[in-house]
């Protein structure tokens, strides 16, 4: 971490402070253009993520603006704020629109907020993010709290699909603009927006079986009713085998769940590790992954088990997370998201909500796209362990 930012201030928070003093200071002037996103990134060392949503709500408190395409400006401040030290302008009412996620991390989450930012930008809206760190409780606590504090639309990706269905459900019945992005509750006909996550999946089984593999692992270590995305990845993947003839293996479904909470990556790869050992065991030839993570911890193991990939074995992501997909021990072969479309999406959907007072019903499917690499390969002569 830069020696700029120190205590346990959320690191955009302190990003904020450090950017709002420079400005206060007179060392940013009026219409002066600030570091774009990636340099800060790299001056505070933090991700990416981290440092757009310190300029997002910069531009929401009224000390910068933003020009597509062009970057961070600072505004006049004797013309756009209160001459009070700090105050806040007012910001117009009903022009909020909050995104609950779960977690922040450079890759993905980049292309929703690009998306999403974007389009509330030019209808005039405002984006204020939040972080539900995995936690469901902190998820239900910012469901509850956020339309009282102003909110006026929320996009959310849930933690999972299995939890605070009453709290999501109350503002669904309600008419509260909601909607959900990379997962969806099936239980409820409400707005949402993810990838082709079934047909991305028999997308990867179909190649992998027209490369020779019949002995083809899903591997995901949650279960696979926790999230929509990873039971419809499943279903796809399963579908395609059948269509192709091949029995459905309850053997070769791995879904080891103590791995999320394991605290260590040595404990991971022990699980990993053995999760191999008994894919040989079972002649497995290739493994689907829930996604891209999870392939190239598989991927790490395998090589020091001195597995060959692809081939002894073949080994499929889904995301295209390039953090992780480009530099696994062998580049990934994956399914790539359209995450700024998704979140272009979503937005239209809150905004359409808002200005229409339509409910939102549709789900919508983004499509995904094959991304052929190095970790997939044709089925070996012989199988694994023989």
């Amino acid at each position: 971490m830069s020696s700029l930012l120190s205590g346990d201030k959320p690191l955009y928070s302190q990003i904020m402070d450090i950017l709002r003093d420079r400005i206060m200071s007179g060392e940013y002037k009026a219409d002066q253009q600030l570091p774009t996103e990636v340099e800060l990134a790299k001056q505070f060392n933090v991700s990416r993520i981290t440092s757009k949503r310190a300029l997002i709500e910069l531009e929401r408190e009224g000390w910068i603006y933003r020009r597509r395409g062009r970057g961070s400006f600072v505004k006049n401040q004797g013309e756009s704020r209160n001459s009070a030290v700090g105050r806040q302008p007012a910001i117009p009412a009903g022009k909020i629109i909050s995104m609950i996620i779960p977690y922040e991390a450079p890759n993905n989450m980049v292309g929703y907020f690009t998306g999403i930012s974007a389009y509330l930008e030019q209808k005039g809206y405002y984006l204020s993010i939040h972080n539900s760190d995995w936690s469901s409780e902190q998820e239900r606590k910012l469901l509850q709290s956020l339309p009282r504090r102003g909110t006026s639309g929320i996009i959310l990706y849930p933690v999972s699909t299995e939890r605070n269905l009453d709290v999501v459900y109350a503002l669904y019945t309600n008419d509260f603009p909601i909607v959900t992005i990379d997962q969806y509750y099936g239980s409820l006909s409400m707005g949402s927006v993810v990838s082709d996550n079934f047909n991305g999946c028999y997308m990867a089984a179909s190649k992998l079986i027209e490369m020779g593999h019949k002995r083809i692992a899903f591997l995901s270590t949650i279960d696979i009713q926790y999230r929509s995305t990873v039971r419809d990845r499943f279903f796809g993947y399963s579908k395609a085998l059948h269509d192709k003839g091949i029995l459905l293996d309850s053997d070769l479904i791995f879904s080891p769940t103590s791995m999320e909470a394991e605290s260590s990556a040595a404990e991971r790869q022990i699980s990993y590790k053995n999760i191999l050992a008994r894919m040989l065991e079972l002649e497995v030839t290739a493994v689907q992954a829930e996604h891209d993570i999870v392939a190239y911890d598989l991927i790490k193991a395998a090589v020091e088990l001195g597995i060959k990939i692809p081939d002894q074995l073949s080994v499929v992501g889904f995301d295209n997370n390039q953090d992780y997909a480009l530099h696994a021990e062998v580049p990934l072969t994956t399914i790539e998201q359209d995450c700024l479309e998704i979140g272009r999406r979503a937005a239209i959907m809150i905004v359409s909500q808002l200005e229409s007072g339509i409910r939102q019903q549709e789900r919508v499917n983004v499509p995904v796209t094959w991304i052929m690499r190095e970790s997939a390969g044709p089925r070996p002569k012989a199988n694994l362990g023989t």
